[in-house]
């Protein structure tokens, strides 16, 4: 069974991405920051990890770091919507949400997807991040 780790502190993201993702075939762990995703990665191998960027303690950009030094085979997807924006503020292309996912790009993630992003999006993403591993 393939393990998926999400690591968002927004509830209702943590809990979309999990019912979205979860099935037979696949076991979905959730941590609220950066530090909990690491201690479960410690406790049982992931295959997959989907963290956020801007999370409370350590970024997603650091965290990628770390994942990257102990468990360099693990595929790392990053998400970002560039912080806290009411939904009238919110503009997905905003230059703080790319220089984002340009850091976890050079910190190690395998793919980048901005937030709010379709299911259809975040499922093909997966796949093309799997692949390129075998």
């Amino acid at each position: 069974m393939q393990r998926i780790l999400v690591i968002d502190d927004e509830p209702f993201v943590l809990e979309a991405l999990t019912r979205v993702l979860a099935s037979t075939e696949v076991a979905v762990i959730g941590a609220a920051n950066a530090d909990a995703g690491l201690q479960a990665m410690r406790e049982s191998p992931v295959d997959l990890v989907i963290i956020d960027v801007i999370l409370p303690g350590m970024d997603g950009v650091a965290a990628i770091k770390v994942m990257r030094g102990e468990f360099p085979h693990v595929r790392i997807i990053a998400i970002s919507g560039g912080g806290n924006f009411g939904l009238n503020a919110y503009l997905p292309d905003a230059i703080s949400t790319n220089a984002y996912l340009a850091a976890c790009k050079v910190a190690g993630a395998n793919g980048t997807l901005a937030k709010p992003f379709e299911t259809a999006d975040l499922r093909s993403l997966i796949s093309q991040v799997q692949s390129a591993a075998a």
